[in-house]
């Protein structure tokens, strides 16, 4: 059984997350077809997606809002983060930085061809559950 936001708020950083006594068990995972948009967006239709940006340039690491289409992100893949969802434009990612991060501690990531903003779809896995 999954965890609803409510149940299982995103404290990240801040050391006071716990679980709600729900829990779900990886047992599998599927690679996303790199350097696809749609691919990721397709493996997000079925739910969260671990992925890995580049999160050492500015860009990212002074992110406060809005949505990140510059591509001096960079490609150079250092961070894994949590896709959740997704816009008409952007994905949205859920950073381990704390709440007091970007949009309380989540980013929008614009779309764009071949690697993505900060490589976002270079290398990404989607759990498979019992």
């Amino acid at each position: 059984m999954m965890e609803t936001e409510s149940q299982y708020p995103y404290k990240g950083r801040d050391g006071s997350c716990k679980s709600a006594g729900g829990s779900i068990d990886v047992t599998t995972y599927a690679n996303v077809t790199k350097d696809s948009t749609s691919q990721l967006q397709a493996a997000l239709g079925k739910g969260p997606v671990s992925v890995t940006i580049e999160a050492d340039r500015s860009v990212f690491g002074n992110y406060s809002s809005g949505i990140i289409t510059s591509s001096t992100c960079g490609t150079n893949l250092d961070h894994a983060v949590l896709a959740v969802g997704y816009g008409s434009n952007y994905f949205l990612v859920k950073n381990s930085w704390g709440t007091r991060w970007g949009e309380k501690g989540y980013v929008r990531i614009g779309f764009a061809d071949g690697a993505g903003i900060c490589g976002i779809q270079k290398h990404s896995l989607w759990p498979t559950t019992n």
